[in-house]
């Protein structure tokens, strides 16, 4: 799979911005969906190739062992490789949505209402004021939401505090008594 899905997403990675459009607009005219099919073609890559890294980087040992207690494939993906990957993949995730936030501008340009028709609007009337608050509103939006699926990325913090409180109540906790060790005499043979 991989070996067929790596040169569509390279090229697919590679084309300029602008060529999207091109096709999009021809068989949807000018609007809301062309920026919006345009947008979409343009941000999948990342998507793809990170979770498909994250899912390949699981330990092969794991999932051997959830082979080994009877799961099948779809339960060993959705129940162990998923979870194990959702770094890479909230990684993917955050990709998609900057790679969306650089097309609205775009997107504008094929007629797609939004920050990015603010921005388009500005430019063909020398607003310099309303460009800079278009642009400025899709940089904090784009901050906002990298701030936000990175969170999504990091492990839960309270479980892993409660687990470092455990760790140290443990360690605080007073050792029980040794058992005192009984020997049992051998008999010698004679």
């Amino acid at each position: 799979m991989s070996v067929i899905a790596r040169p569509i997403l390279d090229f697919m990675q590679t084309l300029p911005v602008f060529v999207y459009l091109i096709p999009a607009v021809f068989f949807f005219g000018v609007g809301v969906v062309p920026g919006v099919v345009a947008t979409t073609i343009f941000a999948i890559p990342p998507a793809v190739r990170l979770t498909e890294l994250g899912i390949r980087q699981v330990d092969r040992e794991v999932v051997e062992a959830a082979h080994a207690f009877g799961a099948q494939p779809r339960q060993i993906l959705r129940e162990v490789q998923l979870p194990l990957a959702i770094q890479s993949i909230m990684a993917g995730v955050n990709q998609v949505i900057m790679l969306a936030l650089s097309m609205v501008v775009v997107a504008g340009l094929a007629g797609a209402a939004g920050l990015g028709s603010v921005v388009v609007r500005a430019v063909t009337q020398l607003d310099i004021a309303s460009g800079f608050e278009g642009g400025l509103a899709v940089v904090l939006l784009a901050i906002f939401l990298d701030r936000l699926t990175a969170s999504f990325a990091e492990p839960d913090r309270r479980s892993l505090r409660r687990g470092r409180t455990r760790a140290a109540a443990s360690a605080e906790a007073p050792e029980a008594p040794d058992e005192e060790v009984v020997e049992v005499p051998r008999a010698v043979p004679a």
